[in-house]
């Protein structure tokens, strides 16, 4: 590829996610994994080619994404440097994904400047040793291998769902809470094969309240990892609302009330939840699944 031709600026972008629907690990031995919640909250980059320029990205503090473009130039043999520019709407440390979709964002960027043909597959080996990734890179939901940044498999698409969100303050370090042992029992990694199961079941039926069971009872599981002060109240406002159960940032900050969008009475459930959400909490958001 004539490198000093590839002038275009390329652009990507990517959904960032409301923590897991489940996280957890597989027998036999442990492997850890996620179930992803696509939420339509992006990060966005654009990368503008220069030969015989540095590299840059900004803002500098981006330095994982910088690592990735480094790699991809390299990969493809593209001896060129440039400008790396990522806008996101993602919080930093809350459990949304904000990393990996800036990753994701980045690679795509990339991809779009040299008219690149760049598959999830492809995008996994660029993003494997930098940091755990969700998966991001698929459009539909998927199992995904966090920590070996591959995927298990892919479930389907989510039936629109909408998320009533409070954060707990503070921020979550996830490449450190990946690093620490979870030591689950074999109780629970069976507990947790048979809710993979039921989810993949639930997302290709769109049984709205199986999702919601499983996403409450991986919440219920996770406290002892990364404990949520909030979760027994939510649990409890969900089902005074008649919502569908609670979804959590396993390795963040973040929790939610789940309410399926073709709920009869949605407008009236969503005002009361965001009421009573906002009563426990001074950061409140509601977010949106992507169909």
């Amino acid at each position: 590829m004539d490198v000093q031709r590839a002038t275009r600026v390329g652009r990507g972008r990517c959904f960032g996610t409301f923590g897991e629907l489940i996280q957890g690990a597989l027998p036999p031995d442990g492997r850890d994994f996620l179930v992803t919640i696509p939420v339509a909250r992006w990060s966005y980059a654009r990368f503008a080619p220069e030969p015989g320029r540095p590299l840059r990205v900004r803002p500098s503090d981006r330095t994982k994404s910088r690592l990735l473009v480094e790699r991809m130039l390299g990969r493809y043999g593209l001896d060129v440097g440039g400008l790396l520019t990522i806008r996101s709407t993602l919080p930093l440390g809350k459990g949304m994904a904000s990393s990996s979709a800036d990753l994701v964002a980045s690679a795509r960027a990339v991809a779009d400047a040299f008219g690149l043909a760049l598959n999830p597959a492809e995008i996994e080996d660029s993003l494997r040793g930098i940091e755990p990734s969700d998966g991001v890179m698929y459009d539909a939901v998927v199992a995904f291998c966090h920590r070996e940044v591959c995927l298990l498999r892919e479930l389907g698409r989510l039936p629109p769902l909408t998320i009533v969100g409070m954060d707990e303050g503070g921020t979550v370090d996830t490449v450190a809470f990946n690093e620490v042992p979870k030591a689950y029992g074999e109780a629970e990694i069976r507990e947790y094969e048979a809710m993979l199961a039921a989810a993949d079941e639930a997302v290709r039926s769109g049984d709205v309240r199986t999702l919601g069971r499983l996403a409450t009872r991986s919440a219920e599981m996770n406290q002892r990892l990364q404990p949520k002060r909030l979760l027994t109240q939510a649990v409890e406002l969900s089902a005074r609302a008649g919502a569908l159960g609670v979804v959590a940032a396993h390795s963040g900050t973040r929790l939610g009330v789940l309410l399926a969008d073709t709920d009869p009475d949605y407008d009236a459930k969503l005002a009361y939840l965001t009421a009573a959400c906002g009563e426990l909490t001074d950061s409140l958001n509601v977010e949106y699944t992507l169909a």
